[in-house]
């Protein structure tokens, strides 16, 4: 609940009685998680960073969580009719501080945004939290109307009647977010402070700070209290939280619940290569560059992984990735642009045919095309065109008839092919068998390697490796596989030799 302001009375500051305890309370004392610090609840970036969530990032929270809030409409507190995404947005991101400026008597949100000046407040991230602690807005199915309209707890202080002025879920979000900025920003205005002690009898009592237990009368009983307990905020954000709610029970200890489970703590990255889902979700994503790249059909994915290679993650594991290029096509797509050049999609390069009868007369039909934006191959390389003379042009194994050699032959090219790779890459795929003299006319460049992603191991050493950006990439150890929550079952065992065809990569931590 909002605690209205509280007036210290100072008070001698000889305090006759000592306090029992001052020092960081035990979880025993507690009886809570053993990571919950009451002392430092949020960091002050938890609170602060309003760029943690852009509109479409917090609408998407709402549906993911299949709240009512998702598709809830009300009135902004400038008076406006606004989804509840927008409403967050706007109190975190497009606020106003109209101080010192003259306005009408019911200004509307124009007249506040041609007058006063736009302010960021507070995460969106802590206006969902709260949404949550205060009303259940987040999961409750079917809130009711009062839920709605005291959506924060703001102008609800414990024991006291609501403030009729701050009704209303508009109200509610943006007065919840000036507070906390005021909490943050003006902290000598307010009853908690950073590194003052504040006691309570029990785990559910309001903490006072030793000045007012005294001048309320009850700093013996509290201290005498077999649950006595203290809390010191050790930064503005812990202070402001308790500002806000004066309890460690049933307030804060939510909060850290709630923010730990909707925001968890990211402790592992992912590498270059790796291919990851959010659980409930089935979009699957390429981490590439270290940004998130999301397959736009799943097409686009099988040409290129396998169903095997994805990994599980928490939800907010994946946001922390920023978004990248969709990868949109399957490998060998063929593609036209506006320009009516047309293309054929390799791995990351496109390689262009030299004219629309080159196209035709390989064999290709016009059907088979997909339309493509400059923007949809902006990232790939321009690959060797593709010409009257061009042979094999989606590629072909072919096997030596003399030696037994398997190579992948592709426009004038042929790369030897490690029969490791022929269950993994190649499956179904017909072999054509030719002379060594036949072969001999196709250039010989670097082998056929391993997909990104793919983990390996040789046969005679234990060490795992991770293909990343076409290195070998060493886990450090089995903790750090099992932390990424990898599959044993993908490894593929090779040769040292087809091991060395890689560079050694970073080890992964």
């Amino acid at each position: 609940m909002k605690l209205q302001k509280i007036i210290i009375v100072s008070l001698s500051s000889a305090i006759i009685w000592p306090l029992l305890f001052n020092g960081s309370p035990t979880q025993a004392q507690f009886g809570v998680e053993a990571s919950f610090n009451p002392n430092n609840i949020l960091s002050d970036s938890d609170i602060l960073n309003y760029n943690t969530m852009n509109l479409s990032e917090i609408q998407a929270f709402l549906q993911s969580k299949g709240s009512f809030l998702s598709n809830y409409t009300a009135m902004n507190t400038h008076g406006s009719m606004k989804v509840a995404a927008e409403i967050i947005y706007d109190a975190t991101h497009n606020n106003y501080d109209c101080y010192g400026i003259t306005l009408s008597e019911q200004p509307t949100e124009a007249e506040k945004k041609l007058k006063c000046k736009t302010i960021t407040t507070v995460s969106p991230k802590l206006i969902l939290m709260l949404l949550q602690k205060e009303a259940s807005l987040i999961e409750d199915p079917s809130p009711s109307q009062s839920h709605l309209d005291w959506a924060t707890g703001y102008g609800c202080p414990d024991s006291w009647i609501c403030n009729p002025y701050y009704k209303g879920f508009g109200k509610q979000v943006n007065s919840a977010a000036l507070q906390f900025l005021a909490y943050m920003k003006e902290a000598n205005n307010y009853s908690f402070h950073v590194g003052q002690t504040y006691i309570a009898k029990d785990k559910y009592a309001i903490l006072k700070s030793t000045d007012r237990a005294i001048a309320d009368g009850d700093y013996n009983a509290i201290i005498s209290s077999p649950d006595f307990i203290s809390v010191t905020p050790q930064n503005q954000a812990t202070a402001a939280l308790y500002n806000y709610t004066p309890h460690i029970f049933n307030g804060n200890y939510n909060v850290y619940k709630l923010w730990n489970r909707y925001f968890p703590t990211i402790d592992r990255s992912y590498p270059d290569g790796s291919i990851i889902q959010a659980e409930g979700d089935p979009r699957i994503w390429l981490i590439s560059g270290g940004q998130k790249r999301h397959f736009a059909n799943w097409s686009a994915f099988v040409s290129r992984f396998s169903p095997n290679q994805v990994v599980k993650v928490a939800a907010a594991e994946l946001d922390q990735y920023p978004n990248g290029s969709e990868i949109k096509f399957a490998n060998y797509s063929l593609v036209q642009t506006p320009d009516k050049k047309i293309y054929l999609l390799v791995d990351q390069s496109k390689r262009l045919f030299a004219s629309a009868d080159v196209f035709k007369n390989i064999g290709f039909n016009p059907a088979e095309l997909d339309e493509a934006s400059p923007e949809d191959l902006a990232s790939y390389s321009d690959g060797k065109p593709i010409t009257a003379t061009s042979t094999y042009v989606t590629g072909a194994l072919i096997q030596d008839s003399v030696n037994g050699e398997i190579y992948y032959v592709e426009n004038g090219t042929r790369a030897l092919v490690d029969k490791v790779l022929l269950p993994i890459k190649f499956v179904g795929q017909k072999i054509i068998k030719k002379t060594t003299q036949q072969l001999s006319s196709y250039e010989l460049v670097s082998p056929v390697l391993l997909n990104e992603g793919s983990l390996v191991r040789t046969n005679n050493f234990p060490t795992v490796y991770l293909i990343s950006n076409g290195r070998k990439r060493p886990f450090a150890n089995d903790e750090v596989f099992a932390k990424l929550n990898y599959n044993p079952n993908n490894i593929i065992t090779a040769s040292s030799q087809f091991l060395y065809n890689y560079d050694m990569g970073g080890a992964i931590q």
